[in-house]
């Protein structure tokens, strides 16, 4: 990965530095010429109506393109925010339901206290991330014999849901439901696959759990009030489901594949930076106004001294030289990224 950024960075920097050597070279030739020819001045001034011009056209076609990318991006920008707003409204219901599961009485006796007692502070992200060593409290976890089948992994898992920050170490006592989730806690849960438990032992081996999992013992207002929500999350998905283990199996499922990714993809679309093309169009436009145009008018308007043209010429044609040689390279990767 390395070798390959110092590819890219190489690619970059070449075209830059044979772009400056030639600006430097043409304002020593052309200062050599002005010295040993005493009309070239008077050619330089004659022709500076042309750079003016070249420069000037140059310049209005990137000020154009870059003020309908300005537009576009932001058309984008708020497109995105408007899907984040959604897939955010979707998590919280989630969520929502999480919170309900999570104080029911659908878990073995004792296994709350055990977890939120004895193991207070140990976070489902310390337990899968145990190899790294960084927390004695879930390698101790691992270590003991637990007498809840296992079902204590997946109340850790439901609790890492309710966090809003893969730091958190408990839950508070008002569960908090942000205007927007940190990108930091969204990838916690796509990279644990924090979902994707209730599939697991509801779904897949639900025939193991479901003596320790009993999800009748859930109040029936909140089994109905669990369904408003899932029909409120997705009608389509959910419309002719009933609270049951398969109910519940396809809710972890749809959570995990469809909105979790979901919600860290439209983050990174709302975050996304300036592209590279419009910064590298911009600078182009900035050095051709200043050396292209203004450099030469005030020349022609206040009679500067003739290394004004030698330094506006020299530095229009090595602009002009850097976009032949680098332009391709930059919609290459504005079309691969």
């Amino acid at each position: 990965m390395k070798g390959k950024s110092f590819t890219k960075d190489l690619y970059a920097i070449i075209p830059l530095i044979i772009s400056g050597l030639l600006c430097i070279s043409l304002i020593f030739l052309l200062w050599q010429k002005v010295d040993a020819d005493e009309t070239f001045t008077e050619t330089l001034k004659s022709v500076s109506t042309v750079f003016i011009a070249i420069s000037g056209f140059l310049a209005a076609i990137i000020m154009v393109y870059l003020a309908a990318a300005a537009l576009n991006l932001k058309n984008t920008r708020k497109t995105a925010i408007d899907a984040l707003s959604k897939i955010t409204q979707k998590m919280h219901l989630f969520r929502n339901i999480i919170e309900i599961l999570i104080n029911s009485k659908i878990w073995l006796p004792g296994l709350k206290e055990y977890i939120d007692e004895e193991f207070a502070g140990l976070t489902f992200f310390e337990v899968k991330e145990f190899y790294k060593g960084k927390s004695k409290l879930a390698i101790e976890f691992l270590q003991e014999h637990h007498n809840f089948q296992d079902t204590e992994n997946l109340y850790l898992e439901l609790k890492s849901l309710l966090m809003t920050d893969p730091k958190e170490k408990r839950l508070p006592e008002n569960i908090s439901y942000p205007r927007a989730y940190s990108k930091d806690i969204v990838a916690k849960w796509i990279e644990h696959k924090c979902g994707s438990g209730l599939w697991y032992y509801f779904g897949y081996k639900y025939g193991d759990f479901k003596q320790s999992l009993d999800f009748n013992n859930v109040f029936e207002r909140h089994q109905d009030k669990i369904m408003t929500i899932a029909n409120t999350i997705d009608n389509e998905a959910f419309q002719d489901s009933s609270f049951n283990e398969v109910f519940l199996a396809k809710l972890g499922e749809y959570m995990n594949k469809e909105v979790i990714p979901k919600l860290y993809q439209v983050q990174g679309a709302t975050e996304k930076s300036l592209p590279g093309m419009m910064l590298y169009l911009y600078f182009i436009f900035l050095f051709l106004v200043i050396f292209g145009i203004l450099l030469p008018i005030a020349h022609l308007l206040f009679n500067l001294h003739i290394a004004s043209l030698i330094v506006s010429f020299s530095f229009v044609s090595s602009i002009l030289f850097f976009i032949a040689i680098s332009f391709y390279q930059y919609i290459v990767r504005e079309a691969n990224s």
